[in-house]
């Protein structure tokens, strides 16, 4: 005879305990652009120079498209030397990076603001990611309907069983990324179909809670 595995047993039973789970899709109003500016030269200091004026020239062009500074974040200049491995290891220079965060508010602008930052002296492009403004009230949205998904599911089972559901016992909040990850896993995107993509796609905003009811006795017959 198998044994039930320990997940599956009620070690103690009180009522009745559901899982509900609710998304919203939204179309993106938001694009972060990451790109980075890496740069390797033989003397520290021309390592240093160089990158720094295309970090100037990066946010002159970013400027140039009505992005306010205050939508733009850059890292402090990094630098470090730079080795080659073979046989030995080959010292090749000093690199120097800075990184960028840009927001658009702007979507129609996304593909000329990339063209011209890399033009500038971005010379890395490390993703897009789309997003939405009004996240949270569409979280606090996906949060009703996910309660009245487990509300639903308590009552059929209560009906199916022949007993009348009590009050609420018993609330657990279901961490929004998880879920965010199971929606991914079955095909659905939150930030376009490909890496490298830039079409916005739908923003996916999800919530899951688990609450447990108390049984209040028998349906009467």
């Amino acid at each position: 005879m198998s044994r039930m595995r320990i997940d599956q047993s009620i070690e103690t039973p009180w009522g009745i305990s559901v899982f509900g789970a609710a998304s919203i899709d939204a179309a993106p109003d938001v694009a972060r652009l990451r790109v980075a500016i890496k740069e390797t030269r033989q003397q520290a200091g021309e390592a240093f120079e160089v990158t720094r004026r295309a970090v100037n020239q990066v946010r002159e062009v970013v400027r140039g498209h009505g992005v306010p500074d205050r939508h733009v974040s850059t890292s402090r200049l990094n630098l470090e030397s730079s080795y080659v491995y073979g046989a030995e290891r080959k010292f090749v220079g000093y690199e120097c990076t800075a990184s960028f965060v840009i927001e658009l508010r702007t979507l129609d602008a996304l593909e000329a603001v990339l063209v011209d930052v890399v033009e500038a002296g971005a010379n890395e492009v490390g993703g897009v990611e789309f997003d939405v403004r009004t996240k949270k009230e569409l979280r606090a949205e996906a949060r009703r309907a996910a309660v009245a998904a487990a509300r639903e599911k308590a009552a059929l089972y209560a009906e199916a069983a022949g007993v009348r559901l009590g009050g609420v016992v018993h609330i657990k909040d279901v961490d929004s990324e998880q879920l965010q990850n199971s929606y991914r896993s079955h095909g659905r995107s939150a930030a376009g179909d490909g890496e490298g993509d830039l079409t916005p796609g739908r923003i996916t905003v999800t919530a899951g809670v688990v609450i447990g009811f108390s049984i209040v006795g028998d349906v009467e017959t």
